[in-house]
């Protein structure tokens, strides 16, 4: 009886939970987007937990025609917790041009949300023969970009013939920064009413410079199968292949140079940007001596990580100490693009109650889709500190006087008895100390250790401390083309690099922003006043560097840890 009882209160429990609590959550997402007519994509239904029923995809039909489906599954167990995925994958082609909607597919009670996807009218007069049954084509979006720009670069191997190997070489082009995207796709397309198969290969370009650049013609070689033919009394076949090669047209881009409605002082190009902080904690009732870590946290589409400027460079008051963690710098390939992420943690510590101001934070861009410069913004800050007590220093001051005046009145009222045994007590603590005092000078005296040996520096050290000098002074007279040169010849001496970005690699974050920064400078088309403060500053705190790294109080160490 006791059991059913139990088994009826937790369906009535159940009853009060909301359903969209327990519905498993399915996303919707393509192979690529957008697609061709002609062209067969994938549609992709990811579900974070197993559904209530099998789907029915029966509402496709009236705008896509499936050509095939999948179903695969994927289990994790991180941190204690498990996890699960499973995914519908549907080969489908579209019957129609224009802006679709992939509509709400159920999953028993279950329901995916209407997703749009954009396809394109069918190529019918391609610019190829089709009599080839191999051929390549590369495409180029935008020809016109802007300096460190993102160019996505697309290659399109068509073949209706087998081939068993294949070898393409990788995009070149002089002064850019060359980046593949994802996994190949393949699909069926037809051109001219033929049927080829495709293999779709992506990039992203970054070129460096302005100007006329040319990326040079592809490269496939391939062993195409000619026929085959029976062998050994027909029991074995043997397949007979031939050796092709096809290059594909070479690519022009004409990069822009930073345009000149461009105000910002770092230049930085991208499709999208999104700048946030989040706190551990209210930062409106710190406490005096107690740390909250602020996280900064910039993502962008459509540039690389090592484009993404410093965010913690405002000063702020010296009665609150900030200690700055290196940052997190990550890069996430997609199909469209790359997204760079830069993440970093600032400690926040008060020394003195008060009222406190953070900097607004402000980073200008160009936005490669509008054309027009953007400035993502974090307002300035204000933060309260309080005492331990939970006061602010205009309460704790009465407060204070008034204890001080209790204080006073009890000691008039108190009888002074006995002062001769006081005296008496105070001269015995006087002798204790003294003999204390005493000891401990003796201890010393006779532990003092002897004076260690002094060791000659070796050729090479009085080397690596003369380039370290000279990086100093170049950086105190902000003197690029002298820090480079003392940062070669440390870097020669140290590990045998013998450019910037050698040394850039070896380093942490920190230094390694303000190498590239300092070589871009140097190297770039617009002309800027270079400050050598940051680099040196990154340079001594490098903790990579042996005896060269300035070392932090040992009470700080935890706070990197935060």
């Amino acid at each position: 009886m006791n059991a059913i009882k139990k088994i009826f209160f937790l369906l009535l429990l159940l009853s009060f939970v909301p359903a969209n609590v327990l519905a498993a959550q399915i996303s919707v997402s393509f192979d690529r987007n957008p697609v061709s007519l002609n062209e067969s994509f994938q549609i992709i239904f990811t579900a974070n937990d197993a559904p209530n029923k099998d789907p029915d995809f029966t509402p496709l039909e009236q705008d896509f025609e499936i050509l095939g489906q999948s179903q695969s599954s994927n289990s994790s167990w991180i941190n204690g917790q498990s996890s699960r995925t499973i995914q519908w994958t549907l080969n489908v082609m579209a019957k129609h041009s224009g802006s679709l909607i992939v509509p709400e597919v159920k999953f028993g009670d279950d329901v995916s949300q209407p997703t749009p996807i954009l396809v394109t009218e069918a190529t019918v007069n391609k610019a190829v023969d089709t009599d080839d049954d191999l051929f390549l084509e590369v495409e180029a979006t935008p020809e016109s970009p802007y300096v460190q720009s993102q160019v996505l670069f697309s290659v399109r191997l068509y073949r209706r013939v087998d081939i068993t190997q294949a070898a393409l070489n990788e995009p070149e082009l002089g002064d850019a920064v060359i980046e593949k995207l994802g996994d190949d796709s393949n699909y069926n397309t037809q051109i001219n009413g033929v049927n080829y198969l495709v293999t779709e290969r992506k990039y992203a370009i970054f070129p460096q410079k302005s100007g006329s650049v040319s990326i040079k013609p592809l490269v496939l070689t391939a062993e195409v199968v000619a026929n085959s033919r029976p062998d050994f009394n027909g029991f074995f076949s043997s397949r007979m292949t031939r050796t092709k090669k096809v290059l594909s047209k070479a690519v022009t881009l004409e990069v822009k140079p930073v345009p000149a409605t461009f105000t910002g002082q770092h230049w930085l190009s991208a499709e999208q940007l999104v700048l946030k902080e989040e706190w551990s904690g209210d930062n409106q009732q710190m406490k005096v001596g107690e740390p909250l870590t602020r996280t900064l946290t910039l993502l962008a589409k459509g540039t690389t990580v090592g484009q993404l400027p410093e965010l913690n460079a405002g000063k702020t008051d010296e009665q609150l100490k900030t200690y700055p963690d290196q940052p997190v710098l990550r890069e996430q390939k997609k199909p469209d693009g790359l997204i760079a992420f830069r993440e970093e943690k600032i400690a926040v510590i008060p020394s003195k109650a008060g009222f406190y101001k953070l900097p607004a934070i402000e980073i200008p861009w160009f936005n490669s889709q509008s054309q027009k410069m953007e400035i993502a913004k974090i307002p300035e800050t204000t933060i309260t500190a309080l005492e331990a007590a939970g006061i602010l220093p205009d309460m704790a001051v009465p407060v204070a006087q008034a204890t001080a005046q209790q204080q006073q009145k009890v000691e008039q009222a108190t009888p002074i008895i006995n002062q001769p045994q006081q005296q008496n007590i105070w001269l015995w603590v006087s002798v204790f100390l003294g003999l204390g005092w005493l000891a401990t000078l003796i201890y010393f005296l006779v532990k003092r250790p002897a004076k260690k040996p002094v060791v000659e520096k070796s050729e090479r050290e009085i080397r690596l401390e003369d380039s370290v000098k000279s990086l100093k002074k170049a950086c105190a007279d902000n003197n690029a083309v002298a820090a480079k040169d003392a940062l070669l010849a440390w870097g020669r001496q140290k590990s045998g690099a013998a450019s910037l970005g050698a040394i850039a690699a070896e380093s942490d974050a920190r230094l390694r922003d303000e190498i590239l920064h300092l070589n871009q400078v140097l190297y770039g088309k617009g002309v800027e006043q270079w400050q050598g403060k940051k680099l040196f500053q990154a340079f001594v705190e490098n903790k990579a560097r042996e005896k060269i790294a300035v070392t932090d109080d040992d009470k700080l160490e935890p706070l990197y840890r935060l």
